[in-house]
């Protein structure tokens, strides 16, 4: 039962995020046509059979069962539905046909443009409700850096700090794995290591690595202070509370909570001695429970005592949670930032100019192949996933990832590929330039051909998006 509501849960966020896009991609198209007194035959979300139709006046507003698409049908255009019939006829004062260039390519460009526009509404209307929370990236001392990673393979080491990105100095920490700084060609990193300074190269590929390792780079900046304790765990049971801050396990120096985790499953579950640091402020008589007093040093007392992991799903735990959002605010002394209207329009048409820029690039960088395809193309099975776990994560995430998803449904629009609004923009170009419409028989063989590649794509994307599951 679980996994049926699991299952729809990832079905409700992609078809109402899809929706959305679509519905505002093709109200671009449907407002100028009308604009410029074309007539519209059907406005519909969603390709056929209908689930629910309406006419009202010239236009049948349809919702169709396929949530995949929708399609402005304007009198007069030669479009996917390949209908001709108008072919043979004099043009009509309401068709797109007998109207000038320069209002059919506005119209064939508007549902791009409505696309960009979301998500620059999108991301003003987020700055204006949240703003930005950012931890200064001078404020992270140093780094975890995971074996094997993609950041150990770069060249970093635990302890580093990271001080730019392809030569520009980072200010939220955070910028040293978004996406503006990873598309940078070439990608360096830049990290203080013992009181000087490294530069190192990122490799050409960074998008296929990080789909490899699930987004991660193998970075980390939490410190091994507990956020909680389970009750009854072995961590309890030795007097650990939250609060305290791990400072080794098995006689091992810690200082991330990456590096604790490390260590403790290395133990293999054979009791390990664990030692912590216990604030003053946070002092009481649980500490000796089990503890012993290693040392008091300023404004703390420091414990040891043996611990004996428990086995839970195949890895070793004591029963301790990482530290909390309020733990991580006092350790790295988290900054707001709150944007004025006037500020946030501002910022949120700066947030669509990068995100443009990076998907624009990236997609470049996979189609020339400096990225793997296979591995960095998804489908709908791949965009539910991640509306899914946006949508967990809060109204805040679910919008930010419709926002990007519009950007990339404008720029793979635009493509010049017969079907799409690049291929039509295509012909209107030609027909500019040259003063002469290419033939039909032409449009319609370019027309199958490219819904014939669009098909091959789509099969192709739902395929490896079930193969990468």
């Amino acid at each position: 039962m679980e996994s049926i509501v699991e299952i729809l849960s990832y079905i409700f966020w992609v078809i109402l995020a899809i929706t959305i896009l679509v519905f505002v991609h093709e109200m671009g198209h449907f407002l100028f046509a009308k604009l410029f007194k074309m007539r519209v035959d059907r406005f519909s979300v969603g390709f056929p059979p209908k689930l629910f139709a309406k006419q009202i006046g010239e236009t049948e507003y349809v919702i169709g069962a396929t949530p995949l698409g929708g399609y402005v049908k304007i009198a007069g255009m030669i479009d996917e539905s390949m209908d001709t019939d108008f072919v043979d006829t004099d043009p009509e004062p309401w068709e797109f046909r007998a109207k000038p260039v320069w209002q059919r390519v506005i119209v064939i460009a508007a549902g791009v443009v409505f696309n960009v526009l979301l998500a620059f509404v999108i991301f003003t209307g987020l700055k204006m409700a949240y703003g930005d929370t950012y931890i200064p990236a001078e404020n992270v001392s140093g780094i975890y850096v995971e074996e094997g990673s993609i950041a150990h393979n770069i060249g970093l080491r635990t302890g580093d700090r990271l001080i730019a990105v392809s030569g520009k100095k980072i200010v939220d920490f955070r910028d040293h794995s978004s996406v503006e700084s990873l598309i940078s060609d070439p990608l360096t990193l830049t990290a203080e290591r013992n009181g000087e300074l490294v530069t190192l190269q990122g490799p050409e590929d960074i998008f296929t690595q990080l789909n490899r390792a699930d987004g991660n780079l193998g970075i980390g900046y939490e410190p091994s202070i507990i956020g909680r304790v389970i009750g009854g765990s072995p961590a309890d049971s030795v007097g650990i509370q939250p609060g305290d801050r791990i400072t080794a396990i098995g006689g091992t120096p810690v200082r991330f909570w990456e590096e604790m985790t490390g260590q403790i499953q290395m133990s293999e579950g054979a009791a390990i001695l664990v030692q912590w640091q216990r604030p003053d402020s946070l002092a009481s008589d649980d500490g000796s429970r089990i503890a012993q007093v290693v040392e008091h040093i300023s404004n703390a007392t420091v414990y040891e005592a043996a611990v004996k992991p428990v086995p839970e799903d195949g890895r070793y735990m004591l029963g301790v949670g990482g530290p909390t959002y309020e733990i991580l605010a006092e350790e790295f002394g988290f900054e707001q930032r709150r944007y004025s209207p006037i500020q946030a329009v501002a910022v949120g048409l700066e947030e669509t100019w990068v995100n443009t820029r990076a998907i624009a690039i990236s997609l470049t960088r996979v189609f020339t192949g400096q990225e793997n395809f296979r591995e960095n193309v998804g489908g709908p099975i791949m965009i539910a996933q991640v509306t899914k776990q946006a949508a967990d994560m809060g109204a805040r995430f679910f919008w930010n990832i419709v926002a990007i998803l519009s950007i990339t449904l404008a720029i793979i629009n635009i493509l010049p590929i017969p079907v799409l609004d690049g291929g039509h923009l295509v012909f209107l170009l030609y027909e500019g330039i040259t003063r002469r419409e290419p033939s039909i028989r032409f449009r319609m063989i370019t027309q199958q051909v490219g819904m014939l590649l669009l098909l091959a794509f789509m099969t192709f994307v739902i395929f490896n998006d079930i193969l990468r599951l």
